[in-house]
């Protein structure tokens, strides 16, 4: 195997207790970032941080909600601290919810633009400063095919993709002569343990048949691979992409043939 790509990085995973960010956390180690693993729930950022470290790798769980500005500013502070710099930021913390636009309500609107929209805004201002000032940095956003397609009961959830694909080309723009990358990932719909576990709440006893329409729905006639999109993140944060910035990626078994 070549040299490990992300050698001596310092990286901050958000959401990275479960699924994708896991993945991703996981990954990143693998490929010889230092990982800090921010997630809201701290027995899955422990988890994480257990398996990394299993497997020779260097991490530190912090338990921080991304909706809270205080909390994220002192974490990073403390990443900066404790490691001296953050070289790549991945905003992957978000959560989901199903409904249009009759059936959503206030409540549900403001839960979903305060972790989605504003988390990654509070992660990516605390990250900025020590970037510029040092010349040299990677943001990588979640985003989803959400962002451009109009996909059905998906009203608060599209409008927070579609919020972090635009702050996404924004920073791209504003910080390319800084010496800062920005780019996001679109994912088409993944098997994480989220969706497993929203299949047995809203259809019991048609978990199976539910999984197979889920999963037929791509093109592709299956669901993405938590890793499958962690292999693109390393390659979007490593220097073998240094000349992309401003890209929304869309990852999805085909599904945006489907236009």
């Amino acid at each position: 195997m070549g040299a490990r790509r992300l050698e001596k990085k310092h990286a901050i995973i958000t959401g990275a207790g479960s699924g994708i960010g896991r993945a991703m956390a996981l990954r990143f180690a693998a490929e010889g970032a230092v990982v800090e693993i921010v997630e809201r729930d701290g027995d899955a950022a422990e988890d994480t941080r257990g398996e990394i470290e299993a497997a020779g790798g260097v991490a530190q769980a912090l338990a921080v909600d991304v909706s809270d500005p205080a909390a994220v500013e002192a974490a990073f502070a403390q990443v900066v601290e404790a490691r001296g710099a953050i070289d790549i930021l991945v905003n992957n913390a978000g959560i989901a919810h199903v409904g249009n636009l009759e059936n959503t309500s206030g409540e549900d609107f403001d839960r979903i633009y305060q972790v989605n929209v504003k988390g990654v805004y509070h992660c990516m201002q605390a990250a900025i400063g020590g970037m510029v000032e040092r010349g040299h940095g990677v943001i990588l956003n979640m985003a989803s095919i959400a962002s451009t397609l109009g996909i059905q009961d998906r009203f608060a959830y599209s409008m927070s993709k579609g919020a972090v694909l635009t702050m996404t080309l924004s920073v791209a723009r504003d910080y390319v002569e800084k010496g800062i990358r920005c780019n996001c990932i679109c994912p088409g719909r993944v098997h994480t343990p989220f969706v497993d576990g929203f299949i047995r709440k809203n259809y019991p006893g048609e978990e199976e048949a539910v999984f197979e329409k889920l999963s037929k729905y791509q093109p592709m006639g299956r669901m993405g691979k938590p890793e499958e999109i962690a292999a693109l993140a390393v390659f979007l944060c490593s220097d073998e992409a240094g000349f992309v910035t401003g890209s929304a990626y869309d990852i999805d078994g085909g599904s945006t043939l489907l236009r």
